[in-house]
């Protein structure tokens, strides 16, 4: 008997996870009447922005959820990280060259080996790479929309297997600043599950 599964879904094997600047320092002066320049140039000094911090990737799974979805999670899909599940976070070339290229990523996947479960990798990326994962994404035909300071794209995808069991599948892939959320599921799309991974990390 043939079933669509979340191990043959797709081909290839999981990938492995990956995983301030000093403030000047300001000297006295000894002069005992500074005048108006000298209190312009500390107003400045102290007016001086510090750096954005960059992005921190999680070094566990349960670190890129809230608490809430975590627990749905939890209940409605488990195990976190069953070994025997393959399934790659997308089938774009762009963003399996960005992860195969050895950028720091993290691979959490629900469920088991089955017809039902997701997997998603959060990958460092710079602009350059965001740029041109977004751009295949929209060239393959994903939605772009704005979300918490980045884009969203999704796309899904219906059918009946050789069982005649309907299946639903698709990929949904967050490009934020410093990493992208790359997510493919098949059956099993828990309801604002990327947004809330967006809220947590971002």
């Amino acid at each position: 008997m043939h079933r669509l599964s979340v191990v043959t879904a797709v081909a290839g094997v999981a990938f492995a996870l990956t995983a301030c600047q000093p403030e000047p320092e300001v000297t006295s002066s000894a002069t005992p009447t500074p005048d108006a320049s000298d209190q312009v140039d500390a107003a400045t000094e102290t007016a001086t922005p510090t750096p954005t911090a960059a992005f921190m990737l999680p070094t566990a799974c349960e670190e890129i959820y809230s608490a809430d979805m975590l627990a749905t999670l939890l209940a409605e899909n488990p195990p976190l990280n069953e070994p025997g599940v393959t399934m790659y976070s997308s089938e774009n070339a762009a963003i399996l060259e960005l992860i195969d290229s050895g950028a720091p990523t993290i691979r959490c996947t629900w469920g088991g080996p089955s017809e039902y479960g997701l997997a998603t990798n959060v990958t460092l990326a710079d602009a350059a790479q965001a740029d041109t994962v977004r751009s295949e994404l929209i060239a393959a035909g994903f939605s772009d929309q704005e979300l918490g300071g980045g884009s969203v794209h999704r796309v899904e995808q219906r059918g009946i297997t050789l069982d005649d069991e309907p299946y639903t599948l698709g990929e949904t892939h967050y490009i934020g600043s410093g990493a992208i959320v790359s997510t493919r599921w098949i059956n099993f799309a828990p309801s604002g599950y990327t947004e809330d991974i967006v809220a947590t990390l971002w």
